[in-house]
């Protein structure tokens, strides 16, 4: 929507988005800034526009995220305090069908509206406003890493340390976390990687009942903070103990082999993609869109990994979207 698109109406509701923080390069109405996308190609027909929420820690990537949907064309809305998110609906209910995609980031900053995004919350649902929440997290020390490079200081350490302010928003923040739809965690990720994660999620043009992300991952370099179920090959021989198997991952031919002749290794696999069957119909049926899967050992380098894509295939061929991530491959 751009300034000659906007309406007199359109313009007083937006300006009513007092306190919000303005970027360059954009549409700015004296309050809530408005980015808008490149086009609005693909987009659904006019009604009550898609709505996405983007929150978590400062410092996670809320911003990139934020850019990422804009150019895959949604209207973002960058620190909208949660009590005008449902003015936010209206008004792209009244674009007919130029504004069918929201994006609305909510975050400390606008903590003294924060109490209000539950109310804000249950009013869109009672309106039948398709809703999602993207979680960014990171750890700790990432965030502070990340917080001492650009040498500003954590929206709430206040008087105190950063890594106070952290906690402070973990605190405030956990609630939110606990339901959102898709928790991204960016602690090992760049930009670039980041925008990726969310192109895969919402490039696509129809929505599909479920996707999945399946994680390999090395138990040694921790677990992955955003799974949402976890399970662990380590009860299968290492092929790290076989010289001639150990150069290579889990994606080798070889190793796969290897890793899928151990006694049950196979029936693992059997049983947890029926199990897998069996969660994913209790997930659609509660409206989650969004699902990551831990698979580990002990380096995230051959039996994570191998039984990872094998599981993938699995779910893949259950009609669900699935993209595989080996988190800590070519680590050692």
């Amino acid at each position: 929507m751009t300034e000659h698109e906007t309406g007199p109406g359109d313009r007083a509701a937006a300006q009513q988005a007092g306190g919000a923080t303005a970027r360059a390069g954009v549409r700015q109405d004296n309050g809530a800034q408005v980015k808008t996308g490149k086009d609005n190609g693909g987009v659904p027909e006019a009604g009550i526009p898609e709505l996405v929420i983007i929150s978590g820690m400062s410092g996670a990537g809320r911003s990139t995220a934020a850019k990422c949907l804009e150019d895959l064309g949604w209207f973002v809305v960058d620190n909208l305090p949660p009590a005008l998110i449902p003015t936010m609906v209206e008004l792209g209910a009244r674009s007919q069908g130029n504004v069918a995609r929201i994006a609305v980031v909510v975050d400390v900053r606008g903590r003294r509206f924060f109490d209000n995004l539950r109310e804000s919350l249950a009013d869109l649902d009672a309106r039948g406003v398709t809703r999602r929440t993207v979680f960014l997290e990171s750890s700790d020390e990432a965030l502070v890493r990340r917080f001492e490079s650009v040498r500003r200081p954590h929206p709430l350490q206040g008087d105190g340390r950063i890594v106070d302010g952290i906690a402070a928003e973990r605190e405030l923040l956990r609630e939110l976390r606990g339901d959102a739809d898709l928790v991204i965690d960016t602690s090992g990720l760049n930009v670039h990687e980041l925008r990726a994660k969310m192109h895969a999620q919402f490039a696509g043009e129809e929505e599909p009942e479920l996707r999945a992300t399946v994680m390999s991952f090395g138990f040694k370099y921790g677990l992955p903070v955003d799974a949402d179920l976890v399970v662990d090959m380590r009860f299968l021989p290492n092929p790290h103990w076989i010289p001639e198997l150990r150069p290579y991952t889990g994606l080798n031919d070889e190793v796969a082999s290897y890793v899928f002749n151990q006694p049950g290794a196979k029936e693992f696999l059997d049983r947890y993609a029926e199990l897998l069957r069996l969660v994913a119909a209790g997930y659609r049926r509660e409206g989650k869109r969004y699902v990551t899967i831990a698979v580990g050992c002990t380096g995230g380098k051959h039996r994570s990994v191998a039984m990872s894509e094998k599981l993938a295939a699995r779910l893949a061929a259950e009609g669900v979207e699935t993209v595989v991530v080996h988190r800590d491959m070519g680590r050692e």
